[in-house]
């Protein structure tokens, strides 16, 4: 089993994906999403649950399975960039 032992300053003592990625990958960004951490994720999930709107579920659905394809992509482009360092 490898394990890594990676810290950079930029990091501030942080290991959340969203302080490592735009250390180690800083093209993955998560700029110009709807939905762009984790509480908004949260509330959006939550959000979908009172939505009567059958567009509107749909658009929050949307936004919501692109930040977590951001989350799922950053977290492969981060063991790729392991494995090479």
């Amino acid at each position: 089993m490898l394990v890594y032992n990676i810290y950079h300053w930029r990091m501030n003592g942080s290991y959340s994906l969203k302080s490592v990625l735009p250390v180690l990958v800083p093209e993955m960004t998560y700029d110009g999403l709807e939905i762009s951490d984790g509480v908004m994720a949260s509330q959006a999930y939550f959000t979908m649950g009172e939505i009567s709107d059958p567009a509107e579920l749909a658009r929050l659905r949307k936004a919501l399975l692109e930040y977590c394809r951001q989350d799922t992509l950053g977290l492969v482009r981060l063991l790729e960039k392991m494995r090479g360092i």
